[in-house]
């Protein structure tokens, strides 16, 4: 039966939305453990609604052995009791939608957990019922894996099983077998799975790794990289050194993804889809293909490095260019669990200066294209130090020390600055709170009128009132390698023109640049949240922008 809901009425909420992400371990701890969980997150919700977003994703809290925190499910229908119960779920569910958040919760359906009651049959032997549910080859007659497949958290992407005598596929840890989605049977059990979350009431799903979900039946090589891809890894781990074109990304995942919008079309439920692959904007726009897929994809484009506004210009423009073909829909974000934190890893020396930040959020919440807004980043948090003795991240803990793995950007959320354990947990939490974070506690950026905090909350109000930062075309205009300037702009039938010029000094010096033309003489607004930090020359014909300034017209 089709669930009426807020969504009924407005299908489409989530183009142009802002999405808020929590990471469950990290964001209140309720019950003293020093693990966030779900009544925590329903107790500081009151929070994300005054931000003014729109939805908020919650990270997986499906029960799991947490080899990789969540991301190796052992049960899709059960909470961990680490983070409480189904009835928890459903109090946290039904105070969002009174507070006007819709929620979105993760899936990951590329792989389980070894401890999932699918895998521990399909283990037990060649011809079980569920013996081809995971991905399993014959070693090679030297007893080497079936091919040269990587995973993504370094080594071989196969693991030995002794009782089959086989190898079985992960492609990211072994403990995290990749499912065959070859098999209409896994399928169908996969959509089901989908179909128990709507029927409780989600709003919507993120799609973890949703290009790892096919493999090449043939299980050809991957060929070695060709010198100058981008890869979705660091250069030290052997992954970059190959081009995916058989372990991911394939073809045969467009035919899923179809079933699967079926399914959630059926309950009005959104989607947004994770695309890590070395080339994503075709496959993103391909994802999303207006009607047929998912809602909306992101990709690590402007996650993983520091994006200068030529890189940023670029990585716009190549995804505005592929969505064009296919009507389909990007998302945008700076900085989730994965990455390093964006004050930081935007920052000349590493460290956060709020003048940045403010100029972050600003130019991410005004890009054309759906938002996800890591929870912290709307105060600012710079990366914490995390040492190698409290690291707790499997990717951290196999590539130190050139890599300190994610667990920096993974710290506890800083509520109160002078109380122990900056108000998240009573007790010693299961990674350290950051000083540096705790200096920038909500509470203490609620109270100070030019906070990161309180130019968050004025940008996303600004956002929601302006349906052309929704809605409207982007166009970019050559300007210095320190500036990004772009048109947003709606074109209708009905109606006058609507258009905005926005230009972002992204260095901490002043410049001076010409106006395009058809902007020569216009006044520049005064009235945004960004403030007065740039002006026009006295003919009108250049403008000039303060240090991590913004200009508006």
């Amino acid at each position: 039966m089709k669930r009426m809901t807020q969504n009924t009425k407005n299908p489409t909420w989530w183009r142009g939305a802002v999405i808020y992400q929590i990471y469950p371990r990290s964001f209140q701890d309720s019950n003293g453990d020093g693990i966030g969980d779900l009544p925590g997150i329903t107790a500081r919700l009151d929070h994300v609604a005054a931000l003014g977003v729109d939805a908020i994703w919650i990270s997986p809290f499906f029960r799991s052995p947490m080899k990789d925190f969540g991301y190796d499910v052992a049960d899709y229908r059960d909470v961990d009791p680490i983070f409480g119960t189904l009835a928890d779920f459903d109090l946290l569910l039904a105070r969002a939608h009174q507070l006007g958040l819709r929620v979105m919760i993760d899936q990951v359906l590329s792989h389980t957990s070894d401890q999932h009651a699918w895998f521990q049959e399909s283990r037990l032997s060649r011809d079980n019922p569920k013996s081809d549910w995971y991905v399993w080859a014959d070693a090679k007659p030297d007893g080497t894996p079936p091919n040269n497949w990587l995973s993504v958290f370094g080594g071989s992407a196969w693991q030995w099983d002794s009782r089959r005598r086989q190898y079985y596929l992960h492609s990211f840890l072994s403990s995290q077998p990749d499912l065959n989605f070859h098999n209409p049977a896994v399928q169908d059990a996969l959509l089901g799975e989908v179909r128990f979350w709507c029927e409780k009431g989600v709003d919507g799903f993120r799609f973890d790794a949703c290009n790892h979900q096919f493999h090449d039946a043939l299980l050809r090589d991957n060929p070695p990289a060709q010198g100058g891809e981008v890869s979705t890894v660091r250069a030290d781990n052997p992954y970059a050194m190959q081009q995916h074109l058989h372990d991911k990304s394939r073809p045969e995942n467009l035919a899923f993804l179809e079933r699967l919008r079926g399914v959630l079309d059926a309950f009005g439920a959104a989607s947004i889809g994770e695309v890590g692959d070395e080339n994503a904007p075709p496959l993103m726009a391909d994802y999303t293909e207006a009607g047929r897929r998912l809602h909306m994809a992101y990709s690590f484009s402007l996650l993983t490095a520091h994006c200068a506004p030529a890189h940023l210009r670029a990585e716009v423009e190549k995804l505005e260019r592929e969505i064009a073909r296919t009507g389909g829909w990007g998302c945008w974000a700076f900085s989730n669990h994965d990455v390093p934190r964006v004050a930081s890893r935007w920052s000349s020396d590493g460290q956060p200066d709020d003048r940045r930040s403010r100029l972050q959020l600003a130019m991410l919440l005004t890009l054309r294209g759906s938002v996800c807004l890591y929870q912290g980043e709307e105060l600012g948090l710079p990366e914490a130090d995390v040492p190698f003795e409290r690291l707790q991240d499997p990717y951290g803990l196999a590539f130190w020390p050139e890599f300190k793995g994610r667990d920096g950007c993974r710290t506890p959320m800083p509520w109160q600055a002078d109380v122990v354990q900056a108000g998240f947990s009573t007790v010693e939490p299961w990674l350290p709170v950051s000083a540096a974070q705790q200096a920038r506690a909500v509470d203490r950026q609620q109270a100070a009128p030019d906070s990161v905090l309180k130019t968050a909350q004025a940008l996303l109000a600004w956002r929601r009132a302006t349906p052309l930062l929704r809605e409207g075309s982007i166009r970019f205009i050559d300007a210095p390698d320190a500036v990004l300037m772009f048109e947003r702009r709606i074109d209708r039938i009905d109606a006058p023109q609507e258009c905005m010029l926005l230009a972002f000094n992204t260095t901490d010096q002043p410049v001076e640049l010409p106006l395009p033309v058809a902007w020569q003489g216009v006044a520049l607004q005064t009235g945004t949240p960004l403030g007065v930090s740039a002006r026009l020359s006295a003919d009108g014909l250049r403008l000039q922008i303060d240090p991590l300034g913004a200009a508006i017209a």
